[in-house]
C-alpha cells in the first residue's frame, strides 16, 4: 500500500467547497445557515466558500427570502446558466458533439453521421465540429468553461492521451494537446462510457444512487463504473473495458489486437458480421446488402428465423458479461446504452431472466434515460469537477 496521504489546508477548503456545491446543486434553493448546519462546516466558512462561488458564476442570490420566525434568511442557488461547456462523444460510426449548461440542458447539437474517417482524418472532423460548436456557443455571450470529448477505448485521462481506440485508429494520439493548442480553451479527453456513467448519476437513471454500472453497446462494447458516486478508473485506465471480456474457453486460443472478443460477437459490428455470414451460408438475399445490428433486431422483430438466432446468441454473450459484471461490482444499477440499445425491449428482460438464480443478486437493469446525450453531458460534469477542484471524501469502516 501506497504511504497514505494527509489533507493539507487547500485540500480541506476543496472538500468543503465540493460538498457546499454539491448540496446547493442538489437541495437548493437553499440558505448558508441550512448549510452551515447539514454540513457541520461554521457559518463564517460557508458564507467564505459561497461567496467565492457567486464571484466564479456557479452560484447565485435566489430571489426569495426563507422565513422561520426570525430574522428572513437570503436564499442562495446553483446556477446552472451561468457557464457553457462544448461536448464531443466520438463514435466508431458516428460523431454527436452539443453546446450545454450546467443543469443539462442543451443549447445547440450536431451529429456527423456515418462518418468513415481514420487518424488524422478523424482529427480534422473533430477540429471542424468543434468550431461550429463553438460558433455557436460565443453567440450566448456565456463563459465557456471548456471543451470536453469522450473517445472509445483507453485513454489517459490525466494526460489527455488517447492510447488506443480501434475504431478511429488512434494509438497514443494526443488529443488534449492538440485540441488545447487549436483552441487556448482548458480541454479533458475521457472514455466515452465513463462520461456516460457521469451523465447518467448527475442526470440519468442514476440520479438515485452511488453505486453504478454503465454498459454501453456500441460499435464497440465498454462500461464506466461508478463506485462511491467517483469512476473508477483502474491501475491502467482500462477499468470498464468489458470488451476484452474473454466469454469461453475457445476465446483463449486467440489473440485480440484490435475489437475485444466480446465485442465481435456482440457488438454493433460483431453483429452485422455475423448476419453476413448467416445470410451468405443460408444464401439469402438483402435488398442492396446493408446489413447493419439496427437490420438484424427489425429482422428478428418480423420473425425472421435466421434474425431470432442471432439475437438469442447475441443476449446469451451479453448475459454472460453483464453477470460477470454484477459480481464484481455488486452495483446498485446496470444502465444499458449505445446503439444497440434503441433494441432495449428485446434484450432486457431475456437477460434478467437468464442471469436470475444464476448469480446471488441481480441489480436493476434498465436502459439509459439520456440516450446518445449521455456522453456530452458527463462531459459537461467532468468539465465542471476538474476547472472547480471536484473531491469526493470517504471515511473507511
Amino acid at each position: 500500500m501506497k504511504q497514505i496521504k494527509t489533507i493539507t489546508a487547500t485540500e480541506m477548503v476543496g472538500i468543503n467547497r465540493t460538498a457546499i456545491i454539491e448540496l446547493i446543486r442538489r437541495e437548493g434553493p437553499t440558505s448558508r445557515t441550512h448549510i452551515a448546519k447539514t454540513l457541520h462546516i461554521s457559518l463564517p466558512t460557508v458564507m467564505r466558500i459561497v461567496g467565492k462561488l457567486i464571484e466564479e458564476g456557479f452560484v447565485r442570490d435566489f430571489n426569495k427570502k426563507e422565513w422561520s420566525g426570525g430574522r428572513r434568511r437570503s436564499l442562495i442557488e446553483f446556477d446552472k446558466e451561468g457557464h457553457i461547456t462544448i461536448g464531443l462523444d466520438l463514435g466508431g460510426t458516428k460523431f454527436y458533439g452539443a453546446v450545454t449548461d450546467l443543469g443539462g440542458n442543451v443549447l445547440f447539437e450536431e451529429t456527423v453521421p456515418k462518418h468513415r474517417t481514420k487518424g488524422e482524418e478523424s482529427y480534422t472532423l473533430v477540429i471542424d465540429l468543434i468550431s461550429r460548436l463553438l460558433d455557436q456557443a460565443k453567440t450566448t455571450g456565456k463563459n465557456i468553461l471548456g471543451i470536453g470529448i469522450g473517445t472509445p477505448g483507453v485513454t489517459f485521462h490525466e494526460k489527455g492521451i488517447v492510447e488506443w481506440a480501434p475504431s478511429l485508429e488512434w494509438r497514443d494520439f494526443p488529443l488534449g494537446s492538440r485540441i488545447k493548442e487549436h483552441f487556448s480553451l482548458p480541454v479533458i479527453i475521457d472514455n466515452d462510457v465513463n462520461l456516460s456513467a457521469l451523465g447518467e448519476i448527475w442526470f440519468g437513471a442514476g440520479k438515485d444512487v452511488d453505486n453504478l454500472v454503465c454498459i454501453y453497446i456500441g460499435t464497440g462494447i465498454g462500461a464506466g463504473v461508478v463506485i462511491d458516486g467517483a469512476l473508477y478508473r483502474g491501475a491502467h485506465q482500462m477499468a470498464g473495458e468489458i470488451g476484452y471480456l474473454l466469454p469461453g474457453r475457445e476465446y483463449l486460443k486467440k489473440e485480440y489486437h484490435s475489437f475485444g472478443a466480446l465485442e465481435l460477437l456482440a457488438a454493433g459490428t460483431g453483429i452485422a458480421t455475423l448476419a453476413k455470414k448467416t445470410l451468405k451460408a443460408k444464401k439469402i438475399k438483402v435488398k442492396n446488402n446493408l446489413i447493419t445490428a439496427e437490420y438484424v433486431f427489425l429482422a428478428h422483430r418480423r420473425g425472421e428465423a435466421w434474425a431470432t438466432e442471432i439475437i438469442e446468441e447475441v443476449i446469451d454473450y451479453l448475459t454472460i458479461a453483464i453477470a460477470a459484471v454484477a459480481t464484481f461490482f455488486d452495483p446498485e444499477l446496470i444502465i444499458l446504452g449505445g446503439g444497440v440499445i434503441q433494441s432495449a425491449d428485446l434484450l432486457i428482460g431475456p437477460i434478467v431472466n437468464l442471469i436470475s438464480g444464476k448469480i446471488p443478486y441481480v441489480p436493476p437493469v434498465v436502459a439509459s434515460s439520456l440516450g446518445h446525450r449521455a456522453a456530452v453531458l458527463g462531459a459537461m460534469i467532468n468539465l465542471l469537477h476538474n476547472v472547480s477542484d471536484f473531491y469526493v471524501v470517504r471515511k473507511l469502516t
